[in-house]
Formats: structure tokens, sequence, C-alpha cells
């Protein structure tokens, strides 16, 4: 069975990498014709512990795995391979991986998947000898997606703006403004966005490789370092997971469940890696429409005209002045069942200069992904009908381009967003709060929500705060809180629950509006906090969770799942927590799509 859990179409794979093909199948590792052969090696109270299945695919391929296990003192640790060449020119193996699943949590099967594909390179095809029950087939199997993303060929999948890829739907007639074919230069990662209650606090260590490419054999850290992956030609294509569990429906369910959730991943690494010069706030909004209508799914866009006719002025303030005007991204999903109507924000600042304020230049260079919040909803939503999540979902990309100009926003204007709160503008570089407060309340004044959720590259004291694995969590709601602190632990990515201080709310009161856009009245410090406070303030009464992702959203560099530039953090952690009320994670079905429609302002 392949490991294909979402309605493929070609304009779909068209517009993002692929995710390597898993299959599984009964028989031996020489069955599968592989030419990379991997045997799993768990970790027990007294020493690794051995299948008799994996002794008996090493005897074949000539290896005394109790014996490798002893020399080379292997402890099965999760993520951890030690790579043994096999010789002869008859043979068409010509590598074993022992790959270790430490204690067999679902969290140590992904890291292996991880180490496999970092290791495996170029392999055309990958045998896996295991039996992992569903759940962690599922984990093996995210993990190998994930690990085997790569940059390569993203500017051909991203096109030429405005033409339709693959033959498919177009939502958009006319080429996106100032979007232009050539080649972009060279673009740094990582910076977050600073703004100016995190003075000084501008410049964030940069996360070194994951694995010295000089080191020793046995990769204790889960996965080859950027360069080694580089050295083996290319990321994993085929991989066939050799196990008694080949017939399962609960297997074959499981990497359905994979499938879906690595290509919403992929969406979103794609579009946050595509260079600025490409990714105009028009150019997102159509790619976003073209995936999510080849998805199944109904999107709509607001343009200029319908922003300035609803009233959406934050959107509408930080694009004015880029000559490439902002876009509101709405896509819908409604599944079976009565579960509550939620609605996913994301921020889409496809660059974000500072604006008047300006970001220093070394603050700039990676701000292409500022629109990862955004890119983070689409993939999202993309996977909700291969999933078969319960209920109604809406997505909402806030997009705009944060840039200096004649008619650009101004420190000390005063702006109305949607719904009619002012917000006098201290610090255009404040601008991610604006764009999510257009949308968060849209949602809870319009669109009926019952329960929102925004994620953002919000603020850079996140990540002087929590570092670059964990993002920050604000909520309204304790049960909301409980629910995505539990997602994102089954999911491998990881939240931590930060408070909304009451006492810091006064430091966003304005004397000429409703609000300030920073914190002002009070010297409280807190740039996170304050910054949470500012957006709960057009959630009206609804329950509400804020991930300020602006840590975990980039990476400098390869570390096990995690890609370097955009890591798609938060894809699988919405996903785990919409489909909560499913069955079981693993248990999932394909429905046909519905039919899609597309709406253009």
């Amino acid at each position: 069975m392949t490991m294909d859990g979402s309605a493929s179409s070609p304009v779909l794979d068209a517009l993002i990498g692929s995710p390597p093909e898993i299959t599984l199948r009964s028989g031996s590792a020489t069955d599968a014709a592989a030419s990379v052969v991997a045997v799993v090696l768990a970790a027990g109270e007294d020493g690794p512990v051995l299948a008799a299945a994996t002794r008996r695919a090493a005897a074949d391929l000539g290896v005394d795995l109790d014996r490798l296990v002893e020399t080379e003192s292997l402890r099965g640790d999760a993520g951890s391979v030690l790579v043994v060449p096999l010789t002869g020119a008859e043979r068409s193996i010509t590598r074993l991986l022992v790959v270790g699943v430490g204690a067999g949590q679902p969290g140590d099967w992904r890291a292996a998947g991880a180490a496999v594909a970092r290791r495996a390179g170029a392999a055309a095809r990958l045998a896996v000898i295991a039996q992992p029950a569903p759940v962690e087939l599922r984990a093996f199997a995210e993990g190998v997606a994930l690990g085997s993303y790569r940059v390569s060929g993203l500017l051909e999948r991203a096109g030429q703006p405005g033409r339709p890829a693959g033959g498919g739907p177009d939502a958009r007639t006319r080429p996106a403004a100032g979007a232009g074919a050539e080649a972009p230069g060279r673009d740094a990662l990582n910076v977050n966005e600073i703004t100016v209650d995190d003075a000084g606090l501008d410049s964030v260590d940069a996360v070194g490789p994951a694995i010295d490419a000089a080191g020793p054999a046995v990769d204790a850290g889960g996965g080859a370092s950027a360069p080694a992956a580089e050295a083996a030609g290319g990321p994993l294509r085929e991989v066939v997971v050799v196990t008694d569990l080949a017939a399962d429906p609960a297997a074959l369910a499981a990497l359905r469940a994979a499938r879906a959730v690595a290509l919403g991943v992929y969406i979103a690494r794609d579009l946050v890696n595509t260079p600025s010069l490409v990714k105009s706030p028009e150019w997102l909004a159509d790619r976003a429409v073209r995936i999510a209508t080849a998805a199944g799914l109904t999107a709509t866009v607001l343009g200029p005209r319908e922003l300035a006719e609803q009233g959406f002025g934050g959107l509408r303030a930080v694009g004015r002045g880029s000559p490439r005007p902002p876009r509101l991204v709405r896509i819908e999903y409604d599944g079976a069942g009565a579960a509550r109507h939620r609605v996913l924000v994301g921020k889409g600042i496809t660059f974000d200069s500072g604006g008047l304020s300006l970001k220093p230049a070394v603050s700039m260079i990676g701000m292409k992904t500022d629109m990862s919040g955004a890119a983070a909803v689409l993939g999202t939503m993309t996977a909700l009908p291969a999933l078969g999540v319960p209920g109604r979902v809406t997505g909402l990309l806030c997009i705009a381009e944060n840039m200096i100009g004649g008619n650009a926003m101004r420190p000390g204007d005063v702006i109305t967003c949607w719904g009619g709160t002012t917000v006098e503008v201290l610090n255009t570089d404040a601008e991610g709060r604006l764009v999510l407060a257009d949308g968060l309340a849209y949602a809870a004044g319009e669109l009926g929500a019952d329960v929102v959720v925004d994620l953002a590259t919000l603020t850079g004291a996140i990540a002087v705060a929590l570092g670059r694995r964990t993002a920050g969590l604000f909520s309204s709601d304790d049960d909301l809180a409980a629910e995505l602190t539990t997602a994102a632990e089954s999911a491998g990515e990881r939240v931590w629950r930060l408070p909304l201080t009451e006492d810091y709310r006064p430091a966003i009161d304005s004397p000429v509006a409703d609000l300030a856009n920073i914190g002002r009245a009070l010297d409280v410090g807190g740039g996170s906090i304050t910054a949470a406070l500012f957006l709960r303030e057009f959630a009206g009464k609804l329950p509400w969770a804020h991930l300020d992702i602006a840590g975990t959203a980039r990476s400098d560099s390869d570390d096990g799942e995690i890609s370097r530039g955009g890591t798609g953090w938060g894809v699988r952690t919405l996903l785990r927590w919409l489909a909560a009320d499913a069955t079981s994670p693993a248990d999932v079905i394909t429905p046909a799509p519905a039919e899609a429609s597309t709406q253009v302002g």
C-alpha cells in the first residue's frame, strides 16, 4: 500500500515537494529489491534488544548483529545510526543501517525515521525490517518524510506567478505585480521579528549542525549533518517497510495519516522558503487558493477593494508602504459531525523590512520567513480532508508586505481595525499583531467561530525566553491550552504556556486610541506577553490561543525531522488538536474530496 493519504492531483503534485513513497510488504529484505537495508535496535533496561527478524535479516546479509552490537557498544538510542558497508560485486545491497528506536515510544520511532532518511541519502530504495504498532509506524513514516525534505527544485515549483501549474485551475488571471521569474540572491535564515519592547534582544545564537560530518560512524544525534546529507547525493525517494502488518488496515491507515501530515508540512516549508522576490501577497494568495482547491477545500480571496470596503484597517495599514497590496485568504473545510467551529489565523508577512521603524540590516535577512504562521495554517487546512477531521474548520491567511515608502504607515498613526477598535501605531515593526487583529476580530465577529487559534512569528523575545525548539503558548482558556499542549507533545513539537499577566495590560493603553501596538504606558518589558495581551483584545469572549513561533519556525541546520530554513512548525500540532475528536489518530479514512469552489475578490 502506497503512503498516499490525501487525494492526489497533478496540480497539487506540481505545487509542492513530494515526500518519499512508503509501502508495506511481507517477506524478507532481499525480496524488497533495495540498495540499502535498515534494521532497528531497541534500548532495553539491560542493554539493546534485538528481535529475531532483525537478527535473521542481518544474517542474510552476512552480518553477525550480536557481535556488531558488542564491538561497537551500540545502545539503541533513539535516532542513532551505525552504517555498515557491504562489499561484494554480486551484492545489490550496498549498506546496512542499524537504527536505534530507544524505548520504542512514538517520538523515538519518529527520530529513527528522520535518521534513516538522512543517512540513506540518495538510495534508490530503502528496505526497513521492523514490526512497529500502527501508532509507531505513523510516527516512523512521518520522521522519514520530514527528514527527507529538501529545498532543491523550489523555484521550479514556484513557477510563474498567475500561471496554473500542471494545467489545473487558476484562481488568478493576472500576473502578480513586481513578481518576476529571475533568480533571487542568497537568502540567509533565522532572524526573528524584533519590536521596541524587545530592545537589545535582536540577536539569537545560531544553532550549529546537529552532528559533525567528520564524527564517528555511530550517530547519537539522530541524523547526518547538512554537509553529510549533501554528500550523500539527495533525498530518499522510496521506502519499503518489511513487516507482518503489511495487510493490517490500521497500519495502512497510519501510513495515510503520515502522508497527509507530511504533505501539510511540505506545503508550509516550501512557501516559507520561497524568496520574497517571488512571494508577493498576490502570489501567495494565488498559491494558497490553488493548493486549497486541489485538496478539495473552498477558498476565497479578499483583495484591496474588498479589504477597504469591509474595514480591514490593520492589513491595509501594514501593506500601504508596498507597491504589492495585501490580501486576506479564507479557506473553509466542513467535515462530518457537530464539533466546534474552529478558526485558525496565520500571520502572513511576505517580507518584513520593519517599515519606517526600519530593522537593522542583519535582522532583515531572514524576513522572507515572516509568513510562517499563514503557511502553517494553509498546510494544516490542506490535510483535513485526507484525515477525515470532524467538524467545521476555517483558516484565515492575513497576507501583507511591510515595506518603506511614501505611503507607508508612520509611528503615531491611528488606524481602525476590523470591528472598530482603534490602534495607535508606536512602532511599524510591530506589524504582525496588526494584521492578526483584523483576522481575530473577523473570526469572532463575522465567521461565528466557537474557538480561535492564531500562529505568528511575532516576537524575538520568545526565542530568548524559550529557545529555538519550543513555541510560546498564550491562552484565555485553560482547557484549550491543555488541548494544544497535549497535541504538541503527541505530534513531536513542543509548547510552553506563558502567562497573560494582567498587571501588564495597562502597558498597551493609549491616550489617543483604544490600544497602542507596543507597550508604552508602563516599562514592564515582557514583549511576548504584551503582544499576546494586545491580540486577546480582538478575540472577544471566545476561547482563544496564540502560538508565538518566532523561534521554532526557522532553523539554521537540518536536525532530525527539522529542516534548515522553514520548519513548517505548527502543522503537526494543529492537526493533532483538530483530529482529537476522531476515533484515534491512526484510524483515519480518505474520503472523496468535496467539490471545490473559488471566489476571487
